[in-house]
């Protein structure tokens, strides 16, 4: 059996994700970062997808990425945009871009990929609903990919780790309707960025999104808006 670290957020994509590696037949290790953002609710839903999932493992690193600053998702002084309109969160790299985030996320992965074994390593990015974020391109996975072949051991010696974006193409409704095949239960999920005691925010980028494609999937949206 082939095993693939999965990095795994708790949000809507990346749960997908590790839904598509285990349906594969692949021993899933859950990787997961608290890394200075808002809030802990993001982790709290990771490890109930990871427990869902029943994955071989759930690793959570901490890196310190509000001490770079630069991201409303990691800085208090920068707030997160609310009511944009779709044509707004289709431009230019929005503030809740966190720098080289995923960049960091995937040099990681490459680390434990090494240490356990893994074959491969699976990512829920998607460029079309990913909000001008540049580090969710087929591009960046290519040379993320390149990282990894000329940067680690298994990699100069002919047996680099494979990265799979099974979700890159996607629409939001057509991963919402994939994880539905799989039978994964979307309420136990979070996507907002900026959560109100009574549930998620309802407005920011992430929910529109969230909201947009269970609506587009013709399937009913489980999430709890505060």
């Amino acid at each position: 059996m082939k095993s693939a670290i999965v990095l795994l957020s708790g949000g809507l994509d990346s749960a997908t994700a590790l839904a598509w590696a285990a349906d594969r037949g692949r021993s899933c290790h859950a990787l997961s970062f608290r890394y200075g953002q808002r809030h802990a609710v993001e982790l709290e839903a990771a490890a109930r997808v990871a427990a869902a999932v029943r994955v071989a493992s759930h690793r959570v690193l901490s890196l310190d990425l509000g001490g770079i600053g630069g991201s409303a998702l990691t800085s208090p002084g920068l707030e997160v945009p609310k009511g944009r309109s779709e044509a707004e969160i289709g431009q230019g790299v929005p503030i809740t871009y966190v720098p080289a985030r995923n960049t960091l996320f995937v040099a990681h992965a490459l680390a434990v990929a090494e240490v356990t074994g893994a074959e491969e390593i699976v990512l829920g990015i998607n460029v079309l609903d990913a909000s001008g974020y540049p580090d969710c391109r087929p591009e960046w996975l290519a040379a993320m990919q390149e990282v990894g072949r000329l940067g680690t051991r298994v990699g100069v010696m002919g047996q680099p780790v494979t990265l799979l974006a099974p979700l890159v193409a996607m629409t939001k409704a057509e991963i919402i309707r994939t994880g539905v095949a799989l039978g994964l239960d979307y309420g136990l999920t979070h996507s907002c960025y900026d959560p109100l005691p009574g549930g998620a925010c309802g407005a920011c980028d992430a929910c529109q999104l969230r909201r947009r494609g269970f609506q587009e999937a013709g399937v009913p949206d489980p999430t709890r808006y505060g």
